[in-house]
């Protein structure tokens, strides 16, 4: 049975963090914590855009 990427039900704004940790097997904190330092020391913010897109593309569990 192949994994599916969906949004998760442990959500701090849309569960986009936490359905990727779910689908990585990782701690949904440490997830969390990379994409807040990749967002704020990369150019322009592209992480906030990126999360609105997987957001808004991610289907609900």
């Amino acid at each position: 049975m192949s994994k599916k990427l969906t949004k998760s039900n442990n959500k701090m704004v849309a569960g986009v963090c936490a359905g990727l940790a779910e689908y990585l097997a990782w701690d949904i904190t440490v997830v969390r914590v990379i994409y807040a330092i990749l967002s704020v020391f990369s150019v322009g913010f592209p992480g906030l855009l990126l999360y609105i897109i997987l957001a808004i593309v991610m289907p609900n569990k």
